[in-house]
C-alpha cells in the first residue's frame, strides 16, 4: 500500500505550516515556547510518518505506522487548540492549519478503516 503523492504533499505543506506558525510565535512567553515545541514535534511527525507508511512492507505495518501518524495528529490539534484557547494566539493564524489537520486525520481515519474492513 502507498500513501499517494498528494497526501505527501499535504503532510509535509502541513508540517511546513506548523514551522511558520513556530516560528511567529511571541517568544517571550514560557508556556506558548512549551506548547509551540510540542507543536513542532507533532505536527513534523506527521509528515515523517507518512513517508514511513509510503515504505510499509504489508497492510498491518502500513496500518501501523497510519496509527502513530494519527496520534500525532490528535496531538497536534490539541496543541493547536491550546495555543489559540489558552495561550491567545490569533484564530487566523490557527484555524487554517487546525482545519488542515483535522481533514488529515479523517483522510488517513478513513484509509485505515477501509484496510482493516478488507
Amino acid at each position: 500500500m502507498r500513501v499517494s503523492n498528494e497526501l505527501r504533499g499535504r503532510t509535509k505543506a502541513f508540517s511546513s505550516s506548523i514551522i511558520h506558525l513556530f516560528i511567529a510565535l511571541p517568544k517571550d512567553r514560557v508556556e506558548v515556547a512549551v506548547i509551540g515545541k510540542q507543536l513542532l514535534r507533532s505536527a513534523t511527525s506527521v509528515a515523517a510518518h507518512t513517508r514511513e507508511a509510503s515504505r510499509a512492507r504489508s497492510d498491518a505495518e502500513f496500518c501501523s505506522k497510519l496509527d502513530v501518524l494519527l496520534q500525532e495528529a490528535d496531538e497536534s490539534s490539541l496543541w493547536l487548540e491550546h495555543l489559540a484557547e489558552d495561550c491567545g494566539i490569533s484564530a487566523s493564524k490557527i484555524d487554517p492549519i487546525h482545519q488542515e489537520c483535522s481533514e488529515l486525520i479523517a483522510i488517513f481515519t478513513t484509509i485505515v478503516a477501509k484496510l482493516r474492513r478488507g
